[in-house]
């Protein structure tokens, strides 16, 4: 990782996202910076690639996505 302060935007955000997703027993194997962004110019933030997921993954994610809005 480089020290643009861009990259450790998009690390800092990463690393919460993953916390936050762990929290709620929620894990995206692929989540990561999204590289082809990372490689790109420093004028934004490399994207955060979600991933795939399986449905009990999805499911979990919606519940949790729910309960933070108060459905």
């Amino acid at each position: 990782m480089s020290d643009h302060a861009n990259d450790r935007i998009a690390a800092e955000a990463l690393s919460a996202l993953r916390a936050a997703l762990t929290a709620h027993g929620i894990t995206l194997p692929s989540l990561d910076l999204h590289l082809p962004s990372y490689a790109g110019s420093h004028r934004t933030p490399p994207l955060i690639s979600l991933g795939n997921c399986n449905p009990g993954t999805a499911e979990r994610l919606t519940a949790a996505l729910n309960r933070a809005v108060g459905r």
